[in-house]
């Protein structure tokens, strides 16, 4: 499968990178801006997702309902996502759409209005709430907190609710105006997009944004010692994440740890999912996930289980992990792994928006783009004792964090120490 991407930097410093898709009349494009969670101090914990939706409250040139019209009518998607380091704007349309599009996505993410913002707000707080309310999600952010500490890779991306519902819209202009610089943003498009054009039709529209980003350097997370932490709460079941610290984005062995985690609990024939789900009934939902940051990273495993199995899903865990120690991988394991992601990847290939994802995050994050072919080789090339030597440094206990949302502190902590006294001790 031909894979051509053209990089390009504009005068203003915007990066647009594009990979064409001749088979396909449509084109994903997307607006890629490095800031996130991690860019902010606790004071401004949640302005980066807050100034996201108000992207969509309207623009100095387009208002919040003229947009939505927009985008309905080209029978398009518009959508966006705030992450620990990036913030994107996206949407799919044809291509005779592109020019419109752009022009209204550039204006949303260069010129916000930042009307009805206190709307916004109240919107925001709702989703706390129901964020709070759902303890499958939340155990992940107990998590970070367990494994991170107070550094910002800790905190949750959505915020605090009080920083939502305080901070003055001069002080969210502002944000916006360190924030969204050229420098700071790529412009990445897939499918049936000509670079040139492409390029072009940005140029013109970034003149307007010439600025230079101020950029600031972000302290690395340190390492320390695994934490535990616990949120009463009357559920049915007790959600259970154990992690640590993981890789970071530029970490060679990055192929060998999603081959790990495919073995380990990715898929539905992994070691987790075979021994709690299928042979013991233990959950319903059982998995291992593994995170990239710039300078770090974090693995870990979810189990949601009701009270009575709790202990022995986690001894079951416990004995996977020390399997895993013991033999990361048989030969017939490691081959479906490696057979399963290269397929993910070439079936990625054929989503315009899969593509663009892969442009936008990785040229923001400098990272090289691997062709397929070399994808295929570093996937293949990944051998048991790679595996090996990322159990011993990321999967042994007394380096996991534990983070749990439950009835009973006291029957997490029991279940905890059966499966590992490290487990059990309080950060």
């Amino acid at each position: 499968m031909l894979q051509q991407h053209r990089l390009t930097t504009l005068d203003s410093g915007v990066r647009v990178v594009t990979e064409a898709m001749p088979s396909v009349r449509s084109v994903s494009l997307g607006f890629w801006i490095a800031t996130g969670s991690r860019h902010e101090d606790d004071q401004q914990a949640g302005l980066t997702h807050l100034l996201e939706h108000l992207l969509f409250k309207g623009s100095e040139k387009y208002g919040s309902l003229e947009i939505d019209q927009i985008f309905d009518g080209m029978g398009a998607e518009l959508n966006a996502g705030t992450g620990k380091e990036t913030t994107s704007v996206y949407a799919r349309v044809i291509d005779e759409h592109v020019p419109e599009a752009f022009d209204v996505m550039a204006d949303m993410v260069f010129r916000p209005a930042l009307n009805d913002v206190d709307s916004e707000r109240a919107v925001i707080l709702e989703e706390i709430a129901m964020y709070e309310d759902d303890p499958q999600e939340k155990v992940f952010d107990l998590l970070g907190e367990a494994v991170f500490g107070k550094h910002p890779l800790g905190r949750a991306i959505i915020g605090r609710a009080e920083v939502i519902a305080g901070t003055p819209t001069d002080q969210i202009a502002r944000f916006h105006e360190e924030r969204y610089r050229p420098t700071n943003i790529v412009i990445a498009a897939a499918g049936a997009v000509e670079h040139d054009a492409f390029t072009t039709l940005a140029a013109e529209t970034m003149t307007r944004h010439a600025s230079n980003s101020n950029s600031r350097a972000l302290p690395a997370p340190g390492v320390s010692p695994p934490r535990r932490r616990f949120e009463r709460k009357d559920t049915e079941q007790y959600h259970v994440c154990l992690g640590g610290p993981g890789l970071a984005r530029h970490d060679d062995r990055r192929f060998a740890l999603r081959v790990l985690d495919n073995v380990f609990g990715g898929t539905s024939s992994s070691r987790l999912f075979q021994e709690v789900r299928e042979r013991r009934g233990l959950a319903y939902a059982v998995y291992s996930f593994t995170s990239a940051y710039q300078d770090s990273g974090q693995v870990g495993l979810y189990l949601g289980t009701r009270p009575d199995n709790i202990t022995e899903g986690l001894s079951v865990i416990a004995s996977e992990l020390a399997r895993l120690r013991e033999d990361p991988a048989t030969p017939e394991e490691l081959a479906r792994a490696k057979e399963n992601l290269k397929g993910r990847v070439v079936l990625a290939l054929e989503s315009t928006g899969a593509r663009m994802n892969r442009l936008g995050s990785e040229v923001l994050a400098g990272m090289p783009l691997l062709s397929l072919d070399e994808t295929v080789a570093r996937i293949d090339a990944v051998s048991v004792e790679d595996l090996a030597g990322l159990v011993d440094e990321l999967f042994s206990p007394e380096r996991l964090s534990a983070a749990g949302i439950g009835p009973d502190e006291g029957r997490f902590e029991e279940a905890l120490g059966s499966m590992a006294p490290a487990l059990a001790e309080t950060g």
